[in-house]
């Protein structure tokens, strides 16, 4: 479908072989990215992963180091008990509040768990704090669920770039302000890593001592401070919003299919049984678990639309001409709806997966949340193993049911637009240990 979306012309591909054929067979050719406006401040865009050019020198050294050090799987299976700590401080305080008989805030404690597991395998240390009743969030967890929700607002400038200069919205303002207090909030913890290497102290072999173990090896492609904290903000926030909101769909989805909810705790009896924790080694085994993500993810993909690619060059598909500099836009929540592949799409059925091979991985084009090809999100490793083991540890630990007044008025699924699709109601449930 082709539209004229202000003074720009843009394709939107919403279904898998058209997916297929924009990630896929014309990878080369569409793997140009559109530049958010807001994305311009502190020349974000130009040190950005997310945002350089794929042919660019350092969008390739980025890519290496992303992929080939922070989440290649030696790298996440060196911090493997890290994250079991973490989901085990999750447990714990939920443990708290079932005593209390106190509601959990699902996707609160999603992020704030998702938030401290990314800063503890990137700095060493936890950001923010699982116990936001007598303590207010914290700065860097406050600034980037803003930052998250303004990257996400329709903006005129990128509509209608003649105009781009005057940000009508103040969108560019807002965005260059969040980004000034979370690089400050970065770089005091840099300054203070870069200062304990200086003076001799052992390093911790954390994300970070990768990255800058990096900046002294050769072929490092300038990659200098403004880089570092661009690579930084980029994994802060893909990394929060994506886990926290796909955790808090997947478990108000089961609180309204008790009986996929049964299933899923039978089948971590059986595989778990005893066990005081989930550990990632038995989600291999948790083929039901594994299915209820994947629903999830084609119910509820972590954002409805991949970040626009651009057209490199004039390029036939389908028997359509898309000319050089077309936008390219693929609606991931059309292609996970449509009613062709996905015999009642709207139903909430894990039990799909277990009867047809699909995975999420960039291979299988009915289901794309992270993308494909090489701008599929390189992250995807790690969010999967957070997403798999939170959600398990939340099943196996407690029985869930939703508050009284919630269960009288019905639970809120409406959907809230932004750069990722969270719930526009936040989940509340009531746990009671096993």
């Amino acid at each position: 479908m082709a539209l004229r979306l202000g003074t720009v012309t843009t394709v939107v591909a919403s279904s898998a072989a058209a997916a297929r054929d924009i990630l896929q067979r014309h990878d080369a050719a569409f793997s140009g990215r559109f530049v958010l406006d807001g994305t311009h401040v502190s020349a974000h865009y130009t040190h950005s992963m997310v945002w350089l050019p794929a042919s660019s020198p350092r969008w390739r050294a980025l890519r290496k180091v992303r992929s080939g050090e922070l989440f290649a799987p030696h790298r996440l299976d060196m911090h493997q008990s890290l994250r079991q700590e973490k989901v085990h401080q999750l447990v714990s305080h939920v443990a708290q509040l079932a005593r209390e008989s106190a509601p959990v805030h699902v996707g609160r404690l999603a992020f704030t768990t998702a938030l401290n597991l990314l800063s503890s395998t990137i700095f060493s240390t936890d950001l923010a704090d699982l116990d936001d009743r007598h303590v207010k969030p914290g700065e860097f967890e406050s600034v980037l669920a803003e930052l998250n929700v303004t990257v996400g607002l329709p903006n005129l400038s990128d509509f209608i770039p003649e105009v781009a200069w005057l940000d009508l919205q103040g969108v560019r303002r807002r965005i260059e302000g969040l980004f000034q207090r979370l690089h400050a909030m970065m770089d005091e913890h840099i300054e203070l890593h870069m200062r304990a290497r200086a003076a001799g102290e052992p390093t911790k072999k954390n994300f970070l001592d990768v990255l800058l173990d990096y900046r002294n090896t050769d072929d490092n492609q300038g990659f200098e401070r403004q880089t570092l904290l661009k690579l930084l903000s980029d994994l802060f926030s893909a990394g929060t919003d994506t886990s926290s909101a796909t955790v808090e769909w997947a478990m108000a989805e089961l609180l309204l299919n008790p009986s996929s909810m049964s299933r899923a705790r039978q089948e971590l009896d059986q595989v778990i049984g005893s066990k005081e924790q989930v550990e990632e080694s038995d989600i291999g085994q948790l083929k039901y678990l594994q299915a209820i993500v994947k629903e999830t993810f084609r119910l509820h993909p972590p954002a409805p639309f991949l970040l626009p690619h651009v057209a490199e060059t004039t390029t036939q598909v389908q028997g359509y001409t898309i000319p050089k500099g077309t936008r390219l836009l693929v609606n991931v929540w059309a292609i996970g709806h449509d009613g062709k592949v996905w015999p009642e799409p709207e139903k909430f059925m894990p039990e799909r997966f277990l009867e047809k091979e699909v995975d999420f991985k960039g291979r299988d084009f009915e289901l794309l949340p992270f993308g494909s090809g090489r701008r599929m999100c390189p992250g995807t490793p790690l969010a999967v193993r957070i997403v798999h083991l939170m959600l398990a540890s939340l099943l196996h630990r407690f029985k869930w049911k939703l508050p009284v007044d919630v269960e009288k008025k019905g639970l809120d699924m409406t959907e809230r637009l932004g750069v990722n699709l969270s719930m526009a109601t936040p989940l509340e449930a009531i746990a009671t240990p096993v």
